[in-house]
């Protein structure tokens, strides 16, 4: 779940000194137990030493922040029936096709936002963000998000109180997750709700943030950079007809939630037996 991508590009000449930062951080942290222990191996450490440009102190205090945060959210227990409300409408799903890197792919269309609850859709996000974690190919530790605005307008939007939490949990407590955030298309009145959105981001993401519009060819270059047109979907400029069903979503994640606990040695706390999907298919736009 927590992998580094080996680089044989790397620096050799930084990479010790990183290696010592690594040390330093985790003899300040001290000892630790449990999902703790499991949660901060090295490649974790690495990340939030990225995070706060290698300041072991910063890193400390933001590591023990999402420590703490993650005893009583307790991220890795949320299961899909739990959350499954949430996404029949497929408004974030995991793909199943990768970048050409290969890094694990979140679709979100907020033009499908079918709920209100600010606290759900925010469990909705983080169990994807696990789930999406628990199924990186080796070599990889981040995910691609992207982002379709079919649909969306200022009166379905999400608030900005869940916005700015949702900048908040991924910015500080999965940092280094996200390598890039293809915004597709959105319209022009989305203008004045990303001029609020981006003051939520910290610069390491907000230079992660990147606009597509389908009629400049430039941006769809960027695009087609790091996809390839016949397994992107056609929503997003591919070829791809693939549609978001969410029966079958929902077997996938109830197969997943085993996955999780397995790792988490929590299978006495999963349901062997799926739940019974909500008989629904949202079609693609």
């Amino acid at each position: 779940m927590f992998r580094r991508k080996h680089n044989s590009h790397d620096d050799q000449d930084h990479a010790a000194p990183q290696e010592e930062k690594v040390k330093e951080l985790r003899a300040a942290i001290g000892p630790l137990s449990g999902h703790s222990l499991m949660f901060s191996d090295n490649a974790c450490l690495r990340r939030y030493l990225v995070a706060r440009n290698w300041n072991v102190d910063k890193s400390k205090k933001m590591l023990q922040e999402t420590l703490k945060w993650r005893e009583t959210y307790k991220p890795e227990e949320i299961r899909w029936h739990e959350v499954a409300v949430e996404g029949e409408t497929g408004k974030v799903y995991r793909a199943d096709f990768q970048d050409r890197e290969g890094r694990t792919v979140l679709v979100l269309r907020p033009g499908k936002q079918n709920t209100s609850s600010h606290d759900n859709q925010l469990r909705h996000l983080v169990y994807l963000l696990e789930n999406a974690i628990i199924n990186l190919p080796d070599g990889q530790e981040q995910m691609i998000w992207l982002i379709d605005f079919t649909g969306w307008s200022l009166s379905n939007s999400v608030p900005i109180k869940t916005a700015r939490e949702t900048a908040n949990i991924l910015q500080s407590h999965y940092p280094e997750r996200l390598a890039a955030a293809f915004l597709y298309n959105p319209p022009r009145i989305f203008e004045s709700f990303w001029k609020i959105v981006k003051y939520f981001l910290d610069p390491k993401t907000f230079q992660k943030v990147k606009f597509v519009y389908p009629k400049n060819e430039e941006s769809m270059g960027v695009m087609h950079k790091n996809f390839d047109p016949e397994i992107l979907p056609e929503e997003f400029g591919g070829k791809s007809k693939v549609q978001y069903d969410h029966d079958e979503f929902s077997k996938l994640m109830s197969k997943d939630d085993v996955k999780t606990a397995s790792f988490w040695k929590l299978e006495e706390k999963t349901t062997l037996v799926a739940p019974e999907p909500a008989h629904f298919v949202a079609q693609a736009s």
